[in-house]
């Protein structure tokens, strides 16, 4: 039997907006200074797991997050807009708070994690779901058997850790959150679509000397 596919969904360091309760979406806010402390051990420890293939979202704050380990690994980040986070719309840039007296209707769909609910300018998270699994797919494909590292976003992730663990389907309406706190690491061990392994959820055990038990897990 070949060896299984392992794969890795990281999510990026803490972000400027994430330092500030913002809502990132797809804006391009760039990492904090703890980010990128979180992103340099982050690569030194995958870098000994033995990872073949970077892939990440061609937000900012992924890219950044990625490179370090590119760099010690000498490898390529492949970016795609497919990884990206869920298109928030009208409530990119805006605090928790701001969302909820703007624009109510839209904040409260999102923290209820409404599948369907499409944001005002913006996407729903079936749309988030379609187009981060569909990628996916074409990176398993890809990589059969090797160490896949891919550098993404909470709410991608979460709907990308959910599909793994098929724990939604087309008559999902709304769905539980899995938190992945800044550069927390979801693991998985894939040796065929209906034989899945859940190594690890939001390991961060990594981090302990930077920032302790970090659950921060704003968008």
């Amino acid at each position: 039997m070949p060896p299984p596919t392992r794969l890795y969904l990281i999510r990026h360091g803490q972000s400027a907006g994430n330092a500030e309760g913002r809502f990132g979406g797809h804006g391009p806010t760039p990492l904090s200074e703890l980010g990128q402390k979180q992103a340099e051990a982050t690569a030194k420890m995958l870098a000994k797991e033995g990872i073949h293939a970077i892939y990440s979202s061609d937000l900012l704050r992924a890219v950044q997050t990625a490179e370090p380990l590119a760099k010690l690994l000498n490898l390529e980040v492949h970016t795609s807009p497919a990884f990206r986070e869920r298109h928030v719309g009208v409530l990119e840039g805006l605090t928790f708070d701001e969302s909820k007296v703007q624009f109510p209707n839209d904040y409260y769909a999102l923290v209820n994690r409404s599948v369907n609910h499409v944001i005002t300018e913006g996407e729903s998270y079936r749309h988030l779901l379609r187009r981060i699994t569909a990628k996916l797919s074409d990176v398993i494909r890809a990589h059969p058997t090797e160490r896949v590292a891919i550098y993404s976003h909470t709410g991608a992730i979460c709907f990308l850790t959910l599909y793994l663990l098929g724990a939604i389907h087309r008559g999902t309406k709304t769905t539980p959150w899995i938190i992945t706190s800044n550069c927390g690491i979801n693991r998985f061990e894939l040796r065929g679509r209906r034989n899945i392994r859940v190594l690890a959820l939001n390991d961060t055990r990594h981090l302990a000397d930077i920032t302790g038990n970090d659950s921060f897990a704003a968008r």
